[in-house]
């Protein structure tokens, strides 16, 4: 047992979190990493209102232990999902984008503990400012949206700069992670792409056999799928992306916006309201039009099996991975090799002692 801020913040065994990922983390692999002993969330970004409350609901039936809803702060129904997370006494709430003061407030004021991701230390500052319980720093190495800073940097400045447990993210996925994040103030580790090569992950064995045969150099970071920063496993898909021309790749995004609508069940107003509130964020409409790429091509390679059209995101860490544990074995296997090192970094103290 490792306990730390985070396992008596979250109520949890082991100070590990399992990373929101779009078409993946669902009740069933949300529950299993609960059931472990870590902390399993929904990911509610792909997710209509009537589908999230039913999966709050099963996830809930699965298990007794904690578990998380992840939501987007900039979602023009986000309040309407605050509401669905309080009245299904789910504990502990996380955002996938800059979080808004008065939804931090409205969880809090009910007993839900809330998490916000940050990629800069100001990003972390400012949530914390605005009352967030715990902080998510994920480093440049992590898969889906990322920031330019590696873990072993970003972690200690945020881990010294707030006063909040802080959950490393970006590259994890073993024991000695866990001590190395441990080591750098953090109060435990979030993964995803580990999480999603689990045998509880929903995701196709063809799709999980791409990321296992992929190498340390298999990803690439784009900004060709929605107008930011990406890290996606690298396809030929990909590659045309990233060689395709600007108007051509606003086609591709309009068709990609109608058919996340039919997927979604969104009307055009609805989606237009949408369009509008990322504009406040700051992006052109071009952005705008490009992030209709991302649910559609994950759908395609997550849900479908489509690994030639659909979208993979994926950390670095995928290299390094070459199982699929069951999340009870993987988390049973990074604790015992935590233990291990925490206890040969003993022997090292003490032989200096010694001496």
């Amino acid at each position: 047992m490792i306990a730390t801020r985070l396992t008596e913040l979250l109520g949890i065994r082991h100070p590990i979190v399992q990373a929101a990922m779009g078409y993946v983390s669902g009740p069933g692999l949300a529950a299993a990493t609960s059931n472990a002993g870590g902390l399993g969330v929904i990911a509610s970004a792909t997710m209509s209102l009537a589908e999230l409350e039913a999966a709050i609901a099963e996830t809930a039936g699965r298990t007794s232990a904690p578990f998380g809803v992840n939501l987007r702060a900039d979602a023009p129904d986000a309040a309407e999902r605050v509401k669905l997370i309080i009245a299904g006494r789910v504990p502990v709430a996380s955002f996938a984008q800059a979080p808004k003061p008065e939804l931090i407030a409205a969880l809090k004021e009910a007993g839900v503990v809330t998490i916000a991701s940050a990629g800069a230390r100001r990003h972390a500052e400012k949530a914390v400012a605005w009352g967030i319980d715990a902080v998510i720093a994920t480093g440049s190495e992590g898969g889906g949206h990322v920031g330019a800073v590696p873990a072993s940097l970003l972690i200690p400045q945020v881990a010294a700069a707030v006063d909040v447990p802080v959950i490393a993210a970006g590259g994890f996925f073993d024991g000695r992670g866990l001590v190395a994040a441990l080591a750098w103030g953090a109060a435990g580790i979030a993964m995803g792409t580990r999480f999603l090569l689990t045998s509880d992950s929903p995701v196709p064995d063809a799709v999980k056999r791409v990321y296992l045969d992929a190498g340390l150099d298999g990803t690439v970071v784009t900004r060709r799928v929605d107008g930011v920063p990406h890290r996606v496993l690298r396809t030929t898909m990909v590659d045309r992306l990233a060689q395709g021309g600007k108007v051509g790749m606003l086609v591709r995004s309009a068709r990609n916006a109608a058919a996340f609508r039919g997927v979604s069940g969104m009307g055009w107003r609805e989606m237009l309201r949408q369009g509008r509130e990322m504009r406040r964020g700051g992006l052109g409409w071009g952005q705008v039009l490009m992030a209709a790429n991302t649910p559609v091509l994950l759908r395609a390679a997550m849900v479908d099996g489509r690994t030639d059209l659909g979208l993979m995101s994926s950390g670095q860490v995928t290299g390094l991975i070459d199982d699929l544990p069951s999340c009870a074995e993987l988390i049973e296997s990074i604790m015992a090799e935590a233990g291990a090192t925490l206890g040969r970094l003993e022997e090292v103290r003490n032989a200096r002692r010694v001496r």
